[in-house]
């Protein structure tokens, strides 16, 4: 009788976990759709606001800690910069590999070019000050 009532949960148990997985899947798929399709909270004109309020407060940072930087502190500076360039090459590329031509891919092909010349002008930028800490005979 113990082995029926054990049998009898464990089938009981095992329909709820289905019931739970399908309605688990369901709401990944619903925050799937709402995530691709922008929608949430405003929209997509909420993500634009959102996006734009970012790129505003990064532009006005961006301008404080590079303006008030003291020399000595200019060259750990640009090997962060630099840093960070790569980083935002590996989302460009991203935003750039979609398979239709949205803006996006524009735009991003856009950011995998100035990142690019970010990145190499930073390199060459660090060598002539790695260069001028070379002793003049050598």
């Amino acid at each position: 009788m113990e082995q029926q009532t054990l049998l009898d949960g464990l089938s009981r148990l095992a329909g709820e976990q289905q019931k739970l997985a399908e309605a688990t899947s369901a709401l990944m798929a619903q925050a799937q759709n709402l995530a691709l399709n922008g929608a949430g909270a405003g929209g997509s004109h909420g993500f634009f606001i959102t996006g734009l309020t970012v790129f505003v407060l990064a532009c006005f940072v961006g301008y404080y800690v590079v303006w008030r930087v003291t020399p000595a502190l200019h060259s750990p500076l640009m090997a962060v910069t630099n840093a960070v360039s790569s980083v935002i090459i590996v989302g460009a590329l991203v935003a750039a590999g979609l398979p239709e031509l949205t803006p996006s891919a524009w735009m991003g092909l856009a950011a995998v070019v100035l990142a690019s010349i970010n990145i190499f002008g930073g390199f060459i930028v660090t060598g002539r000050m790695l260069h001028m800490y070379k002793k003049k005979g050598s």
